[in-house]
């Protein structure tokens, strides 16, 4: 069993003993969703502590695209309660990048991608490709491919 795996399933048996239900149904779909995936495919495996990130990565984005949802459709508590489970799940994931380290990291893979001969939109999958394992589960994906398409663009 991987340390954050571990500590997820530590933290449900603490949350369970203090009768923490927020925290204790959170970290359960957690671990649901972890064994899911290590399940997936055609032989079982145990999860890396990178993946396990993944996977809650995936999970907290969940969060808080049901978070939005349900402000937008005037269902606050509902909201509240999404972005509180997020809350929870952010105990476990890396420190978040600011935009203006993006910006800098963009910067420099755009720089480098044009020292190698690639310029423009071509550039965008080795820039891309180059940034992408340095951000995963601290920035969102969608952000970082449009501050590199601007970046390429501009």
């Amino acid at each position: 069993m991987t340390d954050l795996k571990a500590a997820l399933q530590h933290d449900l048996t603490e949350a369970i003993r203090s009768r923490d239900e927020l925290t204790a149904a959170t970290v359960r779909m957690a671990l649901a969703a972890i064994t899911t995936e290590e399940v997936a495919g055609r032989t079982a495996r145990t999860l890396s502590d990178a993946e396990v990130v993944g996977v809650l990565t995936r999970e907290a984005k969940k969060r808080r695209e049901a978070a939005v949802a349900f402000a937008d459709a005037g269902r606050a508590e509902l909201a509240a309660r999404e972005q509180a489970e997020l809350a929870v799940l952010a105990r476990y994931l890396p420190e978040p990048l600011a935009d203006d380290e993006v910006a800098a990291m963009v910067r420099a893979a755009v720089a480098e991608a044009a020292a190698a001969g690639a310029t423009g939109m071509a550039a965008m999958g080795r820039v891309m490709k180059e940034l992408t394992p340095r951000t995963a589960g601290r920035y969102d994906g969608a952000q970082l491919a449009a501050q590199v398409r601007a970046a390429l663009a501009g």
